[in-house]
């Protein structure tokens, strides 16, 4: 675990061939085939290396959320430890990770036309609008959620609407039992080198046609798939809203956010073993004790 540009993806492959097994992907970004670049999946050659599940397997027109993901997962994950003692997770979506690990709160069945209503409010109002909403009709969870993230504020105004009841009266947090061992690693840097890596990491996405890319998707926009950063700070800019001098700050500026977003949520996880993405021989080590 770890947030975007930490190098997950390198430890990832070298465990992987370490313990000659798959590796399943709960980057929530990453399971779309429109959006390559953008999300900065693995290459094709690295997909190549070994064999990878959750990564380009829906379209960005598909209907799909954390619990079918939960369901599907599990499904792959049995499958996959009939085979081999030890399975590689990875990603940076926590969200979708502790969906694996620990389970979910039952949520109620909503007619996707909330969403799709919702979403449409939240291009033509922005952000502060679903700000006010949850802090208006569930400030217990105000308080507990990342404030700048649409697609959590989303979820919670879509259960309010949907069921007249607050998002936080569905989160009771009980763990399930898995039938596998968790072994939680996340990777870490000096904030001051994550971002630097990030500005440089954009710079190349937008040299390799990152632009290009949401511009394809541009007609589409609306989807949900797509409210997120890396494309979201282009379509202002193909909406005539800033130019592109301005969109490449916002892109870098919004990735480096979510970054700390993804370090803040992960931190609270005290279960979590911490390294720096050079110490690959102790992480190695400290699997193998693990399951020893």
């Amino acid at each position: 675990m770890g947030p975007t540009s930490v190098g997950k993806t390198d430890l990832c492959l070298n465990l992987a061939k370490k313990f000659k097994t798959e590796i399943v992907s709960c980057d929530s970004r990453q399971f779309y085939r429109e959006m390559n670049l953008g999300t900065a999946k693995p290459s094709a050659e690295e997909l190549k290396q070994v064999p990878h599940h959750f990564i380009n397997s829906l379209s960005i027109a598909d209907e799909y959320d954390v619990r079918k993901f939960e369901q599907e997962a599990l499904v792959v994950l049995n499958d996959l430890f009939a085979k081999y003692q030890v399975v590689i997770m990875t990603g940076g979506s926590g969200l979708f990770a502790d969906a694996i690990v620990d389970g979910l709160d039952e949520m109620p069945e909503l007619d996707p036309k909330i969403r799709k209503g919702i979403i449409l409010e939240y291009e033509e109002k922005g952000l502060a609008f679903l700000q006010e909403e949850i802090a208006k009709n569930d400030p217990q969870y105000f308080e507990k959620v990342d404030q700048k993230n649409p697609q959590r504020l989303m979820r919670a105004l879509e259960i309010w609407r949907g069921t007249g009841k607050k998002f936080s009266s569905f989160r009771v947090k009980s763990k399930k039992e898995r039938p596998f061992q968790t072994i939680k690693i996340g990777l870490e840097r000096d904030r001051e080198e994550l971002y630097s890596r990030i500005d440089r990491r954009m710079d190349q996405m937008i040299q390799t046609g990152l632009f290009d890319e949401a511009d394809a998707l541009f007609g589409k926009r609306h989807l949900n798939a797509l409210q997120t950063v890396g494309y979201s700070e282009i379509f202002g800019y193909l909406e005539g809203k800033y130019d592109k001098e301005e969109a490449v700050r916002l892109l870098k500026r919004n990735s480096r956010r979510y970054a700390k977003r993804q370090m803040t949520w992960f931190k609270k996880d005290e279960s979590i073993h911490w390294f720096t993405p050079e110490m690959q021989e102790e992480i190695q080590a400290f699997v193998e004790d693990q399951i020893a």
